[in-house]
């Protein structure tokens, strides 16, 4: 599986729906397993960006995707001229 930066938090609605749908699983599977209503799976789903830190991690857990924090590579310095 191939790894996904992300830069804002408009990418995760879709991302999320991706890793569900990629797992097999519908939002009331998911929901059930969060621990949530459907409903309330769908409205985290579209507004992941408001979602707190741990229920992701949660969410991400379920959907057997890790969240792996980096630094990006260094930008070559410019020759002093």
């Amino acid at each position: 599986m191939p790894d996904f930066t992300v830069r804002t938090a408009d990418q995760l609605p879709t991302l999320l729906q991706a890793f569900r749908k990629e797992a097999g699983l519908t939002q009331s599977e998911a929901a059930l397993r969060l621990g949530v209503t459907q409903q309330t799976y769908s409205a985290l789903e579209r507004n992941a960006e408001k979602v707190g830190a741990a229920r992701l991690l949660k969410l991400l857990g379920i959907l057997g995707v890790e969240l792996v924090l980096s630094k990006p590579a260094a930008s070559p310095t410019p020759p002093a001229w």
